[in-house]
């Protein structure tokens, strides 16, 4: 039997950590000889998105579809599920790795669907956060785990970026009742190259999606507490795009401070890098975020909110960690700020984070539930 695997990655949103995860995922499937191909959302992402896909074309055997996916379920689901499952079929996969909760329910449904055809496809699952960063305790987070739950039936392996993530799941959803893995996001070994902040770097850089799950309103609101605390201006650079990004900016000129915020559109998180000196994750909820390996591995000193796997990165009781509130991350802003020197000399080592985080060994872990999930 031949260990070549057609694979195709189902998600919605071709933006943020999953997208990146998905890209490192197909270069190194690619790599290893696989055919790959990729179904995902037509209506999100801008130009930075579509130069990656342009990149990405004449490398994916099975291509890149794109249909409209909506984010939350809805009428327009019917229309949308319909026209992903005929490509997914064409396409015809022996993996259907989901990814997110859209993508995940997509993958479960219709490598399902076409088992009934008497398919053989192996159905995975890699949550990513998505509908586990809901409370169980509301409407809206009893109706998504309890979809999860009923959808583990169709599952054949799960995938969690992080202990978190599992001890997530387990609490909101369930004990997985199918074989589960923890394998860590991992970076190329060219990313584990330092990065110089630039001659007329800013103090402080904030890169992500623009939505306050990810913080950036704790962000704008922490420069102006640590300015006060440091009697004196700070500049900071914010990167990223997404529909709260106009109340961003409104805040940013509301405390004074739109003359020393720049905004800027997405942007490889490497040259983001050199716009400062100091970086600033400022999330309110997180599985296992690129950009904080991203900023390690590039030797950026940063500070970053201790949700989700983000301490798994850091180990307990690291300095770098606050809660996602603007009075703790501001006073930690005048901490670094004051010696940065002092403040780089408390983060990861590097060599340590790259036999962990490592993109050989995220692919490698993640083939071997493939292979599993096919009984080869």
């Amino acid at each position: 039997m031949s260990n070549q695997l057609r694979i195709v990655h189902c998600f919605r949103s071709p933006i943020g950590g999953i997208f990146r995860h998905v890209r490192d995922l197909t270069d190194a499937q690619i790599a290893a000889g696989h055919a790959v191909g990729i179904v995902c959302d037509s209506t999100t992402g801008g130009e930075f998105e579509e130069r990656l896909f342009n990149v990405m074309g004449s490398k994916l055997a099975l291509g890149i579809h794109r249909t409209p996916m909506q984010r939350h379920i809805g009428p327009g689901d019917v229309a949308s599920a319909w026209r992903t499952y005929r490509i997914i079929k064409e396409l015809q996969p022996d993996v259907l790795h989901g990814h997110g909760a859209k993508g995940g329910a997509y993958a479960r449904l219709f490598g399902s669907l076409l088992r009934v055809s008497r398919s053989c496809v192996a159905r995975l699952y890699s949550p990513h956060g998505g509908s586990l960063h809901y409370d169980e305790g509301t409407l809206t987070g009893k109706i998504f785990f309890a979809i999860e739950r009923l959808m583990g039936r169709f599952t054949d392996h799960l995938l969690f970026v992080s202990e978190y993530e599992r001890r997530a799941y387990r609490k909101k959803v369930g004990e997985p009742k199918v074989p589960n893995s923890l394998v860590y996001n991992g970076l190329r070994t060219s990313e584990f190259e330092p990065v110089a902040a630039g001659g007329d770097a800013a103090d402080l850089l904030y890169i992500g999606m623009m939505r306050d799950l990810k913080g950036p309103d704790i962000f704008i609101d922490a420069i102006t507490r640590a300015e006060k605390a440091l009697a004196r201006n700070l500049r900071a650079v914010m990167v990223g795009a997404g529909d709260d990004l106009p109340s961003y900016r409104a805040q940013a000129k509301r405390l004074g401070l739109g003359d020393r915020i720049e905004f800027l559109e997405p942007m490889p998180a490497r040259k983001a890098f050199a716009l400062a000196h100091l970086v600033v994750v400022p999330s309110r909820a997180e599985a296992m975020p690129y950009i904080v390996l991203e900023t390690l591995a590039a030797g950026k000193p940063m500070i970053a909110t201790a949700v989700g796997g983000i301490p798994e990165i850091f180990g307990s009781g690291s300095p770098a960690l606050v809660e996602p509130d603007p009075v703790e991350l501001g006073n930690k802003m005048v901490a670094a700020l004051t010696d940065l020197a002092a403040y780089r000399d408390t983060m990861p080592n590097g060599s340590g984070l790259k036999a962990r985080f490592g993109a050989d060994v995220m692919a490698r872990e993640i083939e071997k539930a493939y292979f599993a999930a096919l009984g080869r």
